[in-house]
C-alpha cells in the first residue's frame, strides 16, 4: 500500500507569512518573550539580573552584546558534558560546528529542536513562493548534498557541521517529501564516508532518473559547479556504468556499492544518449537542460562568497533560473527569498520576525559608540551589522555579518548580504571587505576572456614578511596564459581596490605594490580536501577568501602550489 502522503498548502504558507510579516513589530515583542520564558532559569540569563521581565527594553538594559569569543566558555561546558541549564532552560544535546573557512577552524555552536523548527520554517516558507512561480511535479530531486561523521563530544554530545544535523534529522526528510522535494540518491550516498564517492554517486543516480528530475540544488553554488567541473572529467566512465550495469571500481564503500546496486540496470540506450549529448554540446555549454530536459530551475546558496560561481554555473545552466537560497548561518536563520524571479546578485531576503529576536547596529556611524535599532526601526538604503537572539542560547550575537535594507516586505525587511564584516584586507589605514576584493577580481579577470581562459577561484592575504606589506591575490586559471596579459591582470587588480586608505597609502610607498601568485589547477581542490578531512562537510565549504596568517595550513597549501608571481606597476 503506497502511504498517502500530505503535501504542503502553499497558499495557506504564503497567507501565514503575509499575516506575521504585517504585525512584524508585535511578532517580535512575543518572540522575545518566547525565548526568555522558555530559558529564563539559564545561568547566563541568571546571572544578568533580568528576573523574569521579557520586554525589550529591559532585555537591552541587561544584556550585553556578544561575539562567539564571549560565549566561548559557556559553550565549552556544554560541550564537556555539563548537564546544568547553562545557555538553555532544556539541555543542549547537539553541537553544530561552522564552516571554519573564515577564521580557519570551526566554531562550536549550540543546535537545538527548536533550531531545527526555524529551518524547516524557512525552507517552507521559501518553498511556497518558489512553487508558485516555478510549479514543479512530483518528481525528484538532484540534491548535491552531502553529511559529513557526525562525532562525539568528550561530554557525549552530538557534534556535526549544522547542514548534517539537518539533514540526519528525521523531520528533514518529511519536509522534504512533502516539499515535492526527495532526493533522487539514496541515503548511504548522502551519508557516505568520503565525498568524492558521493558526488560520483549523485551523477550517476541523476543520469539514472534524469527524465523525473525536477530541479537541482546543493547548500552553495560552489557544491553545484564542482559537480559539473567533476562530470566533464567522469562522464564516460558514468556512461559505461549505465551500459553494463555495473558500478565502477573507484566506489569502494560496501553500503554504498549495494545501494547503487539496486539502481543500477543495463542501459545501452541511455548510456547512448548521454554520449551523444555530451559530444554535441560545444565546451559544455547548456550541459544540465541537456542531461536533465524536465528541470524547471536551480538552487542554492549563490549570494556572498558564492557570486564569483554564477558566470560558471550560468554556463552550465545556459537559460534555465537560478535562485538564491535563503539567508542564516550555523548560529540560526534570518530570512526567507520570497522573490525567486530575481536573479541572484540582486536577492534580497525577508527577515521572518518570529525565528528569533534581531537587532541591527548602524554602519554608518562609530560601530562601537552606535546604538543597536529594532526589526522595523531600520531605514531603506542603510547598512547594518546583524545581531540575533535565538531559541538556542544565543543572546544579542554579533553575526558579523554587513547587510543592505532594500526595503521593506508590509513591516518586515528585506535585506541583501553585502559582506563578512571581519573579512578585512588591511595593512595600515586600509580597509577592503570580501566584496572589494570580488569586485576587484571580477575587473582583472575580463582580461582573461580574451584568451577564453577563466579564474577558477581566487583567495587573498595580507604579507607582512615585506617591508611595507603588501596585498597577495591567489589565481587558479583554466589554462596557460601570456606573461604580459597575466601582469596587465595583475596591475588592474592593484587599480581596482578603490578603497580611499589604499590608494593613498600605495601613493606614498605605506603599501607595498600588489602580488599577483598563480597557482597550479587542482590547489584549490587541496584546500577543499583539507576542510573535509578536519570535518568540514563538501555542502558547507566556502572557499576562503581572504586567509590570514594563524590559517597557517591552507596558507601553506596556496604557497607550496605556486607556478608564477607577478608584482603591480600600477602606482
Amino acid at each position: 500500500m503506497i502511504e498517502k502522503m500530505e503535501l504542503l498548502d502553499v497558499d495557506k504558507l504564503i497567507e501565514e507569512f503575509e499575516s506575521m510579516t504585517k504585525d512584524a513589530g508585535n511578532v517580535q515583542r512575543e518572540t522575545l518573550k518566547k525565548i526568555l520564558e522558555e530559558n529564563g532559569c539559564a545561568e547566563y540569563l541568571q546571572n544578568l539580573g533580568l528576573n523574569g521581565k521579557t520586554d525589550p527594553e529591559s532585555f537591552k538594559a541587561c544584556v550585553p552584546l556578544v561575539t562567539h569569543n564571549d560565549l566561548q566558555p559557556y559553550i565549552q561546558r556544554i560541550v564537556d558534558g555539563s548537564s546544568s541549564p547553562i545557555l538553555t532552560g532544556k539541555p543542549i544535546t547537539t553541537i553544530s560546528l561552522s564552516s571554519g573557512t573564515t577564521q580557519g577552524k570551526p566554531k562550536f555552536v549550540p543546535f537545538n529542536d527548536e533550531l531545527m523548527e526555524t529551518t524547516l520554517q524557512i525552507y517552507r516558507t521559501s518553498y511556497a513562493f518558489r512553487t508558485r512561480e516555478f510549479p514543479i511535479e512530483n518528481g525528484k530531486a538532484l540534491q548535491l548534498i552531502y553529511s559529513s561523521k557526525q562525532s562525539k563530544t568528550k561530554g557525549g554530545l552530538i557534534a556535526g557541521t549544522a547542514t548534517t544535523n539537518v539533514f540526519r534529522n528525521s523531520q528533514f526528510k518529511n519536509t522534504m517529501k512533502a516539499m515535492q522535494s526527495q532526493c533522487c540518491s539514496p541515503d548511504e550516498v548522502i551519508f557516505g564516508p568520503d565525498f568524492h564517492q558521493s558526488l560520483y554517486c549523485h551523477l550517476l543516480c541523476g543520469l539514472i532518473f534524469r527524465k523525473e528530475i525536477q530541479f537541482i540544488s546543493s547548500t552553495f553554488s560552489h557544491s553545484i559547479v564542482h559537480a559539473f567541473r567533476t562530470f566533464e572529467q567522469v562522464w564516460e566512465e558514468l556512461c559505461a556504468d549505465i551500459r553494463e550495469g555495473v558500478l565502477t571500481s573507484r566506489i569502494t564503500f560496501p553500503s554504498v556499492r549495494s545501494a547503487m546496486a539496486k539502481l543500477l540496470k543495463p542501459n545501452p540506450e541511455l548510456a547512448d544518449l548521454i554520449q551523444k549529448k555530451c559530444l554535441g554540446l560545444n565546451n559544455w555549454y547548456g550541459l544540465i537542460p541537456e542531461l536533465f530536459p524536465n528541470v524547471k530551475y536551480i538552487y542554492g546558496i549563490m549570494t556572498g562568497s558564492m557570486e564569483p560561481y554564477l558566470k560558471k554555473l550560468r554556463h552550465y545552466a545556459r537559460d534555465l533560473p537560478l535562485i538564491s537560497a535563503d539567508y542564516g548561518s550555523s548560529e540560526g536563520w534570518i530570512g526567507a527569498n520570497v522573490n525567486p524571479n530575481v536573479p541572484p546578485e540582486l536577492a534580497t531576503y525577508v527577515v521572518l520576525p518570529n525565528i528569533g529576536y534581531f537587532e541591527f547596529i548602524p554602519l554608518k556611524e562609530n560601530v562601537e559608540e552606535a546604538k543597536p535599532v529594532g526589526l522595523t526601526e531600520v531605514k531603506v538604503g542603510e547598512e547594518y551589522e546583524v545581531i540575533i537572539t535565538s531559541f538556542a542560547g544565543l543572546y544579542r550575537y554579533r553575526l558579523g555579518d554587513v547587510v543592505k535594507i532594500t526595503g521593506f516586505h508590509n513591516l518586515s525587511p528585506e535585506l541583501k548580504f553585502i559582506c563578512r564584516r571581519n573579512l578585512m584586507l588591511t595593512i595600515n589605514i586600509d580597509k577592503n571587505t570580501e566584496k572589494d576584493l570580488q569586485l576587484a577580481v571580477e575587473a582583472a579577470s575580463k582580461l582573461n576572456t580574451e584568451e577564453k581562459l577563466e579564474v577558477l577561484d581566487f583567495s587573498s592575504h595580507v604579507d607582512l614578511s615585506t617591508n611595507p606589506g603588501h596585498y597577495v591575490i591567489f589565481w587558479e586559471i583554466s589554462g596557460e596564459v601570456r606573461d604580459e596579459v597575466l601582469e596587465e591582470c595583475c596591475n588592474c587588480l592593484d587599480r581596482s581596490f578603490v578603497d580611499a586608505g589604499y590608494v593613498s597609502s600605495r601613493k606614498i610607498n605605506a603599501i607595498g605594490p600588489l602580488e599577483l601568485r598563480v597557482v597550479q589547477r587542482g590547489t584549490f581542490q587541496k584546500i577543499l580536501d583539507h576542510y573535509v578531512g578536519l570535518g568540514a562537510a563538501l555542502s558547507q565549504f566556502k572557499t576562503p577568501r581572504c586567509v590570514g596568517s594563524t590559517n597557517n595550513e591552507v596558507l601553506q597549501i596556496l604557497c607550496n602550489n605556486v607556478v608564477k608571481s607577478y608584482f603591480s606597476t600600477a602606482f
